[in-house]
């Protein structure tokens, strides 16, 4: 009777541990990546994760863009919310901390952190704590078709002043091709251009100088300035037909499609055009060429300065630990220079730029490299509130409903109004 009833707690225990075993922790992971190509490598390393982690499991969850945006708050409170979202830093990642939505990684991240630039670490740290991990940068600027440019003899390398643009645009229209094409339904993309005019026109110094409400803050001769070149631009009628109704994706695809010569993007455009053309294929890389976002005679900005993005990983409140120990992995050296060496990324762990090696990603990189003031997407930096404002006036100055001065009253408005 005892040998059976140690018998049976025998296999009692071994069922307990059996289920120890075969126990799953889900960690949730919340992205909006549209190109195959790159999903593909982002779930190998996911695989590789869940197999140095047995009990693991590791689950890819997808919003378009625009959809992110418009949904994440409310996933946020519920309580099956992701465990890992994306970020572009900023006050965006402000609001969330303050909403107490993200868990302070700081101390699982300590091993880490010294590996990470200490830049793009930075954008994620508020308050000396650390919410996320970045794992890539960006650059804006203008990808062309040089197929198309050719067509009106414009030489995209040669475009270095505004008045540059302004000229190869009328030489464009003059040859019967679409100079630009944008995705003005979402209108952040329309926001590159107030915003990159802003940092041309007044440099680091104007930007600060609004966040603390001097000079008339975001109504200074600075912002307005860059409503008169937008304007400038957009009275050109420069953009393909209906752009007001184009959502990103579509602009994209349509840049892939060969439609028109030119877009002012972030860097990893060059990348989607491929995956969102109809063909699939997009426009080769022998026929696809990139110029920095032009300056402006007279300005305070520095050529080499730069607008774009710093983009990672944030970690949700209460969020299992195996969540911060995937963003590491995800971050590490070897999977950055993995991505890096397939040209999807400008890496942000040091040393892992020199997996680089496509000459377009490599340009993008040296961009960065040479900027001493790379300026966050301003939707993003300022706020979710002021940041709507500001994409729904740059919308309004393209489609004419709105003035220069009025576009800078209502971001400093808004500004105000939040701060």
């Amino acid at each position: 009777m005892n040998v059976f009833k140690g018998s049976l707690l025998a296999v009692g225990a071994l069922a307990l541990s059996a289920g120890a075993v075969c126990a799953q922790t889900t960690v949730k992971w919340l992205h909006l990546e549209v190109n195959p190509a790159q999903i593909k490598i982002w779930e190998e390393v996911a695989r590789e994760f869940e197999a140095k982690h047995p009990g693991t499991k590791v689950q890819m969850q997808f919003l378009e863009n625009e959809s992110y945006k418009a949904k994440l708050p409310t996933l946020l409170q519920s309580g099956d919310r992701p465990h890992i979202i994306y970020s572009w830093a900023g006050g965006v990642l402000k609001a969330q901390i303050d909403a107490g939505v993200l868990e302070d990684i700081t101390a699982q991240t300590k091993d880490i952190a010294p590996t990470i630039s200490a830049g793009a670490l930075a954008a994620f740290t508020q308050g000396g704590k650390v919410y996320g991990l970045p794992f890539a940068q960006s650059q804006v600027g203008f990808l062309y078709n040089k197929a198309l440019m050719a067509k009106a003899n414009v030489d995209g390398d040669k475009i270095k002043t505004w008045d540059d643009l302004l000229a190869a645009v009328k030489a464009l229209k003059a040859a019967g091709v679409t100079p630009l094409t944008v995705g003005g339904a979402d209108k952040w993309p329309l926001h590159f251009y107030w915003t990159h005019l802003a940092v041309r026109v007044g440099g680091k110094a104007a930007f600060e100088a609004a966040l603390r409400g001097e000079n008339g803050g975001f109504e200074s001769e600075t912002f307005q300035r860059s409503g008169e070149l937008m304007k400038q631009l957009v009275d050109l009628q420069p953009f393909q037909n209906g752009f007001l109704g184009f959502k990103n994706p579509q602009s994209t695809g349509y840049f892939g499609d060969g439609k028109a010569a030119m877009s002012l993007v972030i860097s990893t455009v060059y990348h989607q055009q491929k995956a969102l053309a109809a063909d699939k294929v997009g426009i080769a890389d022998d026929k696809i060429g990139w110029f920095n976002f032009p300056t402006i005679p007279g300005g305070k900005g520095e050529p080499t300065d730069t607008l774009g993005g710093i983009n990672g990983w944030l970690v949700t409140k209460g969020a299992p630990k195996e969540a911060v120990e995937f963003v590491k992995y995800f971050v590490s050296k070897d999977v950055q220079m993995r991505l890096a060496g397939a040209n999807f990324l400008i890496p942000v762990v040091k040393g892992a730029d020199a997996a680089v090696s496509n000459p377009f990603m490599r340009n993008i990189a040296q961009n960065l490299a040479r900027s001493n003031y790379h300026q966050n997407f301003y939707d993003q930096m300022l706020g979710p509130s002021v940041g709507r404002v500001v994409n729904d006036a740059s919308a309004e100055l393209a489609g004419g409903s709105m003035t220069p001065r009025q576009v800078a009253k209502a971001v400093q408005d808004a500004w105000k109004q939040g701060n």
